[in-house]
C-alpha cells in the first residue's frame, strides 16, 4: 500500500504539521485529518527507489555495526534472524 504524504492546513493558508498515512491507491484523498478533523492537503513528494547504496546500507555486516538485528519472514508469524544480536526467532503471541 503506498504512503501519502498530506500537510495540515493552518486558519491563515499556511501549512502546519506534516503527516503520512498508508492508502490504498483506490481509497480517496484526505480533505480532513483522520484524527483532529482539521483540513488537510495532499503534497507531492518523490517516491522512494531502492538503489546500491541502499543494499550496502543494509547489508549484514553494516546493521551488525551498527547494532540493528533483521529478521526474515519464515512462516505465519515467525521470523528468523539473519543479522545483528537478539533473538535467534520471533514468533507471533509469545
Amino acid at each position: 500500500m503506498p504512503t501519502y504524504v498530506y500537510a495540515i492546513i493552518k486558519p491563515d493558508g499556511t501549512e502546519g504539521e506534516v503527516f503520512e498515512v498508508f492508502q490504498k491507491l483506490t481509497d480517496p484523498t484526505l480533505t480532513h485529518h483522520p484524527e483532529t478533523g482539521e483540513p488537510v492537503r495532499k503534497l507531492i513528494v518523490t517516491p522512494q527507489v531502492q538503489t546500491s547504496s541502499d543494499t550496502q546500507r543494509f547489508s549484514k555486516n553494516n546493521l551488525e555495526r551498527l547494532g540493528f538485528s533483521r529478521f526474515e519472514r519464515k512462516g505465519d508469524g515467525h521470523y528468523e534472524k539473519t543479522a545483528g544480536t537478539g533473538p535467534d526467532t520471533l514468533n507471533a503471541g509469545d
